[in-house]
């Protein structure tokens, strides 16, 4: 079982133990860390303690991380489109219409069912049995890169540029109406919606800070082409701001795009290039998933 020490800095003095663990491994949630915090596998100064212990500044924090369980997800021959590949991560370009992971209802057909079958044995467990070397995720119907980690100490090292925000994330979409300015920033707190909980909205109270980055390419008849960089990467983030200027994404009918709009399944969006500092030789690697061919036709019919 693998074993790893941190010390809590000056800003997480007074920080509940399972929050500061969740700020250590982006990716996992408090329930993780509390369960393995109740079952011992977690130490403060080589104490235990519970998941609401509150930290000190230069408490030594030692966490266990069980080896991964054996995987209950079936790996299925699903043809994979790899944009970049090595001994300790690959770079897949996700299709319209597949769910990354597995969760309620949607327990085969997924992106992990797939790298299962492709890695076979090599892939990070840091996320368990359901999300094995998932490190950060797109949606259902956004397509492009996402990043698969084969180990996890490429887990860990991907996680953490992600929660620093240092991964370059360049998209390409469409959006209804035609947008004045050439480019901007978005800047706006998502969380969850006060009454929808199954959409996220701007909320200062009790979101995150977001930012989007945007440019238009091109100004079409009645929408616009354009290019977000992300600087932070909160869940629905493009969708929601654009969607808080006016202008919602072609096809995305959760936050205000025209209904059945071209016969669209979705938003008309894609994670077109991702950028990040290799895990094992430090260099920046930038990998970009061209366009996917509904999305070429579109372009072409909006002109």
């Amino acid at each position: 079982m693998e074993q790893q020490t941190f010390e809590a800095g000056a800003e997480y003095d007074g920080e509940r133990l399972d929050k500061f663990l969740t700020a250590i491994y982006p990716e996992q949630s408090r329930t993780f860390f509390q369960k393995l915090i109740k079952e011992n596998h977690v130490t403060v100064n080589e104490k235990s303690e519970k998941s609401n212990f509150r930290l000190h500044a230069e408490d030594i924090v030692a966490v266990e991380i069980p080896p991964a369980v054996s995987v209950a997800i079936l790996p299925e021959d699903i043809p994979l489109d790899i944009l970049y590949e090595d001994e300790d991560l690959l770079v897949v370009n996700k299709p319209k219409d597949m769910v990354v992971h597995p969760s309620a209802g949607h327990y085969s057909g997924t992106l992990v069912n797939a790298i299962l079958f492709h890695c076979k044995d090599s892939l990070s467990g840091i996320n368990g049995e359901i999300r094995p070397g998932i490190v950060h995720r797109i949606d259902k119907d956004t397509t492009g890169s996402l990043i698969v980690c084969k180990n996890d100490e490429s887990h860990v090292k991907i996680a953490a540029q992600i929660k620093a925000h240092t991964v370059t994330r360049r998209y390409r979409g469409i959006v209804n109406g035609i947008v004045k300015e050439d480019s901007g920033t978005i800047e706006g707190a998502i969380g969850r919606h006060p009454t929808d909980r199954k959409k996220m909205a701007i909320n200062e109270k009790n979101g995150k800070p977001a930012v989007t980055h945007y440019k238009v390419l091109e100004r079409l008849k009645k929408h616009t082409y354009m290019e977000f960089e992300l600087e932070t990467g909160r869940t629905h983030q493009i969708r929601v701001h654009m969607a808080s200027i006016g202008h919602p994404l072609l096809g995305d009918t959760v936050y205000g795009g025209e209904k059945n709009a071209h016969g669209l399944k979705g938003q008309t969006l894609h994670a077109m290039t991702i950028g990040f500092v290799h895990p094992r030789t430090d260099e920046y690697i930038e990998v970009t998933a061209p366009l996917p061919e509904y999305f070429e036709k579109l372009l072409q019919k909006l002109k």
